[in-house]
Parts: C-alpha cells; structure tokens; sequence
C-alpha cells in the first residue's frame, strides 16, 4: 500500500510542478526533454547491478521499453494539442478516463475479480472523473474536426497503463525495474533531444537555467511515479484493475485539492459533486479488494 501511496504523491506533483510552469514562464518543451533524461539516469543511478549494455537489447522487455518511450512523449505533444484546441478539461477527462482500457485488460486478460461493489466502484470513479474535471458548468464541448485529438490521449494513456502491466507481468523481472523505467524514459529523451537540435539548427533555440532547474524536478518525479505504480503492480492482494482506479482517481483528487490550497482555484459545484465521488468510489474499491 506504500508503494501506490507514493506513486499518487509522485504523480500529483507533476501536476503541481506543471501548473508552476505557466507561473514562471518555464518553455514546457525544453522541461519536458530535461525531464526524460533526468528520468532515465535516475533509473540507471537506482539499478542495483553492473549495467551491461550489450544485454539491454536481449531483454524481453527492451523493445516494449522502446514502444512505450515513444508513446510517452506523443501522447505528452497530444496532450498539448488537446489543451490547446480543446481546453484542459478535455485534455484531462481523456487522460483519466484512460483507465478503463487497463481495467478491461485486467478482468479479461488476467481474469480479475469483478465483484459487485468494485464494479459500482469503477463506475462511480468514471463519473468522478469527469465531473472533477469540468472547469464550467455547462460541462465539456467538443468540435467534430478536433475530436480526433483528445481520442489519441484516451486511446494512448490506456496503452501505457496498460503495456506497463504487461511487460511488469510477464518480461520485467524484480531487479530489473529502475532499468525497465530509466530505458522508458531514455527513449523519450533520445526523441526530445533531436527536436531540439532541429530547433537549434534552426537557431530558435534558448536554453534557460529555470527550464533546466523545472526538468530536474519534473524528472525525479516522474521517474518515482512509474517505478512506485510498477512496484504497486507487483503486490499480490491487489489486481490492476484496483491499482488503477485508485491511482488515477486518487491523483485526480490530491492534484484537484492542491489546485485548491496551493492556487486558490475556485471549483463549481460539478467539481466539489466529483470529489465526493471520488473518494465514495475509492472507499467502494479499496473494500472490495
């Protein structure tokens, strides 16, 4: 139970260090690159044993790891754009609901418990979400031309959730999860590093001691984010489809209740209805477990 607590904890403070970008101008695409490399060398610094760099590609998990790494930075770049053409709340509702493609890989795939109240549970967590995320009372407006976008951030944050458990279930061995996390990372910043050499080249390029400074932060962070979710995983009196409804719902609720002490962000009704869930649906599937 540690491990998840910390992965929520992890997790919701990206959000927070993110919502400190805008305040310092931070240029998100510059942090975000720091923030893979700084990841992936946190996953080699945590890595108990002598690294062998010619047997990194005969793992099992290697090109997963790869996959998975160049998932990661398009679904951020999606991300960007969903919250551009969009607005946030989609790009949030997208990135959350995501959780019910590892949930249904669960109880298929792995044959998890579907008790009634954990069932009542997830449903009740699905509304939450989108009731948290809503940033006007009307609710959540999508154009047909633009609705592509927040589709891709559901369909790729379902992946990554989902490819995690996989590979944790079936390739990536005990000792072996800083490597397995830190090569995630390192092919996301292979990718975000040749974006920025094409910005230099181009000589669009200014880097900052702040956006190196956020990167650090950003990347500690999420490197612990991934490795606590992973450790989670491999606890035997919980499945993932309970992991995951109580991450993501519980990161929704810490981020959401920081927004409100940390930036005095005022929420409407829907907002305060979706907290009340949230925890009503944690309550339901944590019983259930």
């Amino acid at each position: 139970m540690i491990y998840l607590i910390l992965s929520i904890l992890s997790s919701s403070l990206i959000f927070v260090i993110f919502k400190l970008f805008s305040k310092y101008n931070v240029d998100t695409q510059q942090a975000i690159v720091i923030n893979y490399v700084v990841a992936s060398i946190s996953g080699i610094i945590a890595y108990s044993e002598p690294i062998d760099i010619v047997s990194i590609p005969k793992e099992g998990w290697f090109y997963g790891a790869m996959a998975l790494g160049l998932i990661f930075i398009s679904v951020f770049n999606l991300m960007a754009i969903t919250t551009q053409k969009n607005g946030l709340s989609v790009a949030a509702v997208a990135t959350k609901m995501s959780l019910a493609i590892p949930i249904v890989f669960g109880i298929v795939v792995y044959h998890e418990s579907t008790d009634a109240l954990k069932i009542i549970g997830i449903l009740i967590a699905l509304v939450a979400v989108y009731m948290t995320s809503m940033k006007k009372a009307e609710g959540i407006s999508i154009t047909k031309e633009n609705l592509i976008f927040p589709l891709l951030v559901f369909i790729g944050s379902g992946i990554i959730d989902t490819s995690i458990k996989f590979f944790e279930t079936n390739y990536v061995a005990e000792n072996d999860i800083p490597i397995f996390s830190g090569s995630i990372f390192g092919f996301s910043a292979i990718i975000g590093i040749f974006t920025l050499l094409y910005k230099a080249v181009k000589g669009t390029l200014k880097l900052s001691y702040k956006n190196i400074i956020a990167g650090i932060g950003l990347g500690v962070l999420n490197y612990f984010s991934i490795y606590f979710l992973i450790k989670t995983l491999r606890y035997d009196n919980m499945d993932s489809s309970t992991v995951f409804t109580i991450n993501n719902v519980a990161i929704l609720l810490v981020s959401t209740i920081a927004g409100i002490i940390l930036f005095r962000e005022r929420l409407i009704l829907k907002n305060w209805i979706g907290i009340t869930l949230a925890i009503i649906s944690i309550i339901f599937v944590a019983f259930s477990i």
